[in-house]
């Protein structure tokens, strides 16, 4: 694992000095047994894969930033090894070639430009060698864009990459399963079909005359935007096959097998717009006997209330992944509220579930707890963007962060001045505020008059327990603990402003209550933003899906304690939906 190597506020000598430490090499070699306990059977599966297709080799192109190894562990799973590129030779001798381009465009040309790869690259493709760009690796090709710039691309399709236009009502980033419209022949959008696909972007290339050509399926999102390209064997995609389930793994193994004919084809879909998200939420902590376990609270609260008092436990974490996965799960988000928040970094049990997760779950995975800058107990310092980069490479699509949000919108909001020091900040400069979600933990405070406090309030559905009309939302930190002095709506505001790309949007009055989500709550944040809200707490139905979709603009709605204790399965609920005419992937 290394920090990107294109972040001058990231020291890959911290993290060796770190990694040379005594306390990590004892959690690295208990980790590493279960590592090994634990992907025995996928390693047995691989070898059968792989040595059916002849140990077939891919030539990777990583340059350091994302989340790459999911599509590492794509290419693995298909039955394929890989061999990185380390050189501008490695690209110009590859037999075929996938560049997953994650991250923000400008840093990314500059890796290219200054080791030589750029030009490697464009000689690769103008020489019509099988290639596969992946979002980014896709927008690299044309000429220039906007991100941070303008920025000169590879310049091989005519064509300026821009921002979305959220003035439109469409929520920036583009994040979820959306549909394709096939345009031209392309071999590996054969199984893609009426199925939704899997994006996360804020900039976009747009049809032309000048590259009409090049396109092979387009994207609605406001406009019609080119959501792939294929000129004989080059191929890109904006949207991430390694995070589309089985239907993008048909993507990648036609690329992959041109010839061959794909034995497990995908199941009938309906795609026809961007789907709403159901996403499945572990809270993972040690208990008491320092396992890792999936828990769940009410109002936080992860202990049983029995003489003793042991932490819930519903499930290992690894596991309760997978089957979600296999139930249908758009997402799911690990919680870490484990007992590492003063040393991110020797979280080697998060960090393993990570990669353990990732081998075999092909949809987003979102991680949160204890992601910020941090001086260990030598007094060596890390950076927040050293942190998320741990965790971006051991399989994380997106970084939840909490507390640290807070202050740092609340410091803003004082000074009226944007630092670049915090770690919303520092991560979303360098990743895409597409790769990260800030969670916002706020609890219902009634007040008569609207007049009574300087925060955004709402008349609230439900009067108070002494009458009152209105409500405002008080945010809090540390898990719940500590109320802060500063609104969820003005929270949510700043947060936006700072480089948020989602709100994942919860609710302490309303957590584990099973009565439904809040409603007033997720309405007036919803309204207020314009990136994606996902709504959290309170589920306990199908029904309360459908009131959250219908009732307000939450892009996504997230459930945990009804998952687990499997009284609502994930099928259920969107058999639900699509009964109702939302739509959602099927």
């Amino acid at each position: 694992m290394e920090a990107p190597s294109f972040s001058s506020s990231t020291s890959s000598s911290h993290l060796l000095a770190f990694r040379s430490s005594s306390t990590y090499s004892r959690v690295l070699l208990r980790s590493n047994i279960q590592k090994n306990h634990l992907n025995f059977k996928s390693f047995r599966n691989f070898s059968v894969r792989a040595s059916s297709n002849g140990h077939s080799v891919v030539t990777l192109l990583d340059y350091g930033a994302g989340n790459v190894r999911s599509v590492r562990n794509a290419i693995r799973y298909l039955g394929f090894d890989i061999k990185d590129v380390k050189s501008p030779e490695d690209i110009l001798n590859a037999d075929r070639l996938i560049f997953p381009g994650v991250g923000a465009f400008s840093p990314a040309m500059d890796v290219l430009n200054k080791n030589g790869m750029g030009e490697a690259l464009r000689t690769y493709i103008e020489n019509d060698r099988p290639f596969l760009g992946i979002c980014l690796g896709l927008q690299l090709l044309f000429e220039s864009s906007e991100e941070n710039g303008p920025v000169n691309g590879l310049g091989l399709i005519p064509g300026v990459v821009q921002r979305f236009d959220s003035s439109n009502d469409f929520r920036v980033p583009h994040i979820g399963w959306n549909a394709l419209k096939i345009k031209n022949d392309s071999e590996i959008l054969d199984d893609v079909g009426d199925h939704h696909v899997y994006f996360v972007h804020s900039y976009r290339a747009m049809p032309s005359d000048e590259n009409k050509d090049w396109i092979s399926s387009t994207c609605n999102y406001g406009d019609d935007f080119i959501a792939s390209v294929r000129r004989g064997s080059v191929h890109a995609v904006q949207f991430h096959p390694e995070k589309s389930g089985d239907v993008g793994l048909s993507v990648l193994r036609r690329f992959l097998q041109p010839k061959s004919t794909v034995t497990k084809k995908p199941i009938e879909g309906k795609a026809s717009k961007l789907a709403k998200r159901v996403i499945a939420c572990l809270d993972v902590r040690t208990n008491d006997k320092g396992d890792l376990v999936v828990t769940k609270g009410d109002q936080y609260d992860v202990r049983e209330h029995t003489k003793e008092n042991e932490v819930r436990n519903l499930g290992k974490p690894i596991e309760l992944a997978g089957q979600y996965y296999k139930d249908g799960a758009d997402e799911v988000t690990f919680l870490n509220i484990t007992g590492f928040r003063d040393f991110p970094l020797g979280d080697l049990p998060m960090l393993q579930v990570l990669r353990c997760t990732s081998e075999n779950v092909f949809v987003p995975l979102t991680v949160g707890g204890g992601i910020r800058d941090f001086t260990d107990i030598n007094g060596r310092h890390y950076s927040s963007l050293e942190v998320a980069s741990e965790y971006f490479r051991s399989g994380a699509d997106k970084i939840s962060i909490g507390s640290d949000a807070v202050y740092a919108a609340e410091e803003y909001i004082k000074t009226g001045v944007k630092t670049g020091k915090s770690s919303l900040e520092q991560i979303s400069k360098v990743y895409g505020n597409q790769a990260v979600v800030v969670s916002i933990d706020p609890r219902r405070v009634y007040i008569n008059d609207p007049n009574d406090v300087e925060f955004k309030t709402v008349r609230v559905t439900n009067r108070g327990p002494n009458g009152e009309e209105f409500a405002w939302y008080q945010c809090t930190v540390s898990g719940g603990r500590e109320g802060r002095s500063i609104g969820a709506y003005e929270l949510a505001k700043a947060v936006e402003e700072l480089g948020a790309g989602e709100i994942l949007l919860n609710c302490i009055d309303c957590d584990g209550q099973g009565n439904g989500f809040d409603i007033d709550l997720i309405k007036l944040i919803s309204d207020a933003v314009s990136i994606p809200v996902i709504a959290s707490s309170g589920a306990g139905a199908a029904e309360h899906f459908e009131e959250v979709f219908t009732k307000t603009n939450a892009s996504a709605a997230l459930a945990a304690g009804i998952f687990h204790r499997k009284e609502v399965p994930i099928h259920s609920v969107k058999e639900h939906l699509s009964k109702e005419g939302i739509e959602v992937r099927i």
